[in-house]
C-alpha cells in the first residue's frame, strides 16, 4: 500500500476531510475551558484546564522504568496479576509496586450499593453494550482528532482487532458481576491501562510522524482521557435513549457510578469526574460533542474497523453492514465525513425494523410476524460480542515499548 500522506487522504476524502482536519489543528483546542469544577464528584476544585493536566505520578514512574530498562520485566510480571484481590507479583521494581499498592484502593467516595445496581443493569443489557463498546465508541474514536492521531501512530494503530478488544475489554470487566470485587479484573485492568497511557506519552513524542501530525506536544492529557470517556458511558447513555430502551433510575445511576469509579482508576483528577448524568452532558458538550471531525488517521483507521469482520466465519459482519450500522448509530454526519456509503436494503431494515425489533425484545410488544428480521438482529448483536469478545482471555494491557512500527 502507497504511504499514507496527508495530502493524499485529502484528495480521496475530499472537501469534508479538508475541513476536518482544519478543524483537527484549531477550533475547540482554542476555546476556554469553562466546565465547573461545581458539578463534579467533590463538588470543587482549581478549574484547572484538563488540556494542562496530565498523569504527573505515573508519567515519572513509567519514564523511569524505560531509563532503567526495566519496561519489558514489569510488564512480564504484571500479566500474572488479573484479579483485584490477588497479591502483586513478586519481583516488580519498588517503586511500581508501590504505586500498585496505593492506588489499587477504591476511592472513598466509591459506593458498593450503586456498584452492585450497575451489575443489575450489564445484566439486563449486556448485548446491547457489547456492541456499543467495541464499536460505536471505537468507530467514534476515528473522529475524535487527538486521539485518532495518538491512536494511528503508537502500537494500537498496528492492530486494530486488537485495539479495540481491549477498549472491550474494559467494557466486559466493568459491566462483570465482580467487576470492582477483589475476584473481579476492573481495578487491575484500570491500573494497567493507567500505566499504558504513561507508555505513550513517553514513546509518542519521540514520533516524527506524530510530532508532524498532532496538534500538541504531549497526547493523552485529563481532557482527552475525559473525551473518551464520555465516548463510552455516556455516548452509550445517549444510544440507549435515542433507541428508547427503559432503564430503571436506580440502575441509570448504578451505572454511571461505576464509570466514574473507572475514570478515577484511569488517573483522573476528581474534580474533572461528573457527578451526575446532568454533569456529563454538559461536560460531553464542551468536551466530546464541538471537537469531532474527520482526520486521514481517523479516515484510515475507520477503513481498518470496517475491515474487522473480513475473513471470520460470520456472515453478518460484512464490511456493508457494518456501514449501515455505522450510519444508523452515530449518524449520517460522521459516516459521510468517513466516506461510508449508505446502504440501501440494510439502512432500510435498521431505519426501520430496528425500533419495533428493541421493543419486542425489551417486553413492550408483542413478538410480530416478521420474526425473521428480529432474529437477524439478535444475531447481529451476539456475533458483535463474539468478535471483540474472542480474543479477551489473551489479552493484556500492557506498557507499550514501541510506536506503530509502520510509522517508526
Amino acid at each position: 500500500m502507497p504511504e499514507l500522506s496527508r495530502r493524499n487522504v485529502l484528495k480521496a476524502g475530499g472537501a469534508l476531510a479538508a475541513l476536518g482536519a482544519v478543524a483537527a489543528a484549531s477550533p475547540a483546542q482554542a476555546r476556554p475551558w469553562r466546565w465547573s469544577p461545581a458539578g463534579s464528584i467533590p463538588g470543587a476544585g482549581s478549574g484547572a484546564d484538563p488540556r494542562q493536566v496530565w498523569d504527573t505520578e505515573a508519567d515519572a514512574l513509567v519514564a523511569s522504568l524505560f531509563e532503567r530498562g526495566e519496561v519489558e520485566r514489569a510488564n512480564g510480571l504484571l500479566r500474572e496479576w488479573k484479579k483485584n484481590g490477588q497479591p502483586l507479583p513478586a519481583g516488580l521494581p519498588p517503586d511500581l509496586h508501590d504505586f500498585l499498592e496505593r492506588h489499587r484502593q477504591l476511592p472513598a467516595w466509591a459506593d458498593t450499593q450503586k456498584l452492585e445496581t450497575a451489575v443489575r443493569f450489564n445484566e439486563k443489557r449486556g448485548l446491547y453494550l457489547g456492541v456499543l463498546y467495541g464499536f460505536a465508541s471505537g468507530m467514534m474514536s476515528t473522529v475524535i482528532p487527538k486521539e485518532a492521531v495518538a491512536v494511528y501512530y503508537s502500537k494500537g494503530g498496528a492492530d486494530m482487532k486488537r485495539r479495540i478488544s481491549r477498549t472491550a475489554k474494559l467494557g466486559y470487566d466493568i459491566g462483570s458481576r465482580n467487576a470492582y470485587r477483589p475476584d473481579g479484573e476492573m481495578i487491575v485492568t484500570g491500573l494497567q491501562t493507567r500505566l499504558a497511557h504513561a507508555g505513550v506519552r513517553h514513546l509518542l513524542p519521540q514520533s516524527s510522524h506524530w510530532t508532524g501530525a498532532a496538534p500538541e506536544d504531549r497526547p493523552i492529557s485529563q481532557h482527552d482521557i475525559m473525551v473518551t470517556w464520555h465516548s463510552l458511558p455516556t455516548s452509550v447513555m445517549r444510544v440507549l435513549r435515542a433507541w428508547k430502551v427503559p432503564i430503571a433510575a436506580d440502575e441509570s445511576e448504578g451505572f454511571l457510578h461505576s464509570w466514574q469509579v473507572s475514570a478515577h482508576m484511569l488517573g483522573v483528577e476528581d474534580q474533572y469526574i461528573p457527578a451526575t448524568w446532568a454533569d456529563a452532558e454538559s461536560q460531553a458538550t464542551q468536551v466530546l460533542d464541538p471537537i469531532l471531525a474527520p482526520t486521514p488517521e481517523g479516515l484510515r483507521l475507520a477503513d481498518m474497523l470496517l475491515d474487522l469482520g473480513k475473513g471470520l466465519d460470520f456472515t453478518l459482519l460484512s464490511r456493508p453492514i457494518l456501514g449501515a450500522l455505522t450510519r444508523f448509530v452515530l449518524g449520517d454526519k460522521v459516516a459521510d465525513w468517513l466516506n461510508i456509503p449508505r446502504e440501501p436494503v440494510w439502512g432500510t431494515l435498521l431505519n426501520v425494523g430496528w425500533g419495533p425489533f428493541i421493543a419486542v425484545r425489551e417486553g413492550l410488544l408483542p413478538l410480530p410476524l416478521a420474526p425473521e428480521a428480529y432474529w437477524t438482529f439478535d444475531e447481529l448483536l451476539r456475533q458483535f460480542v463474539l468478535l471483540y469478545m474472542s480474543e479477551l482471555k489473551t489479552i493484556s494491557i500492557e506498557i507499550p515499548t514501541f510506536n506503530n512500527p509502520n510509522y517508526p
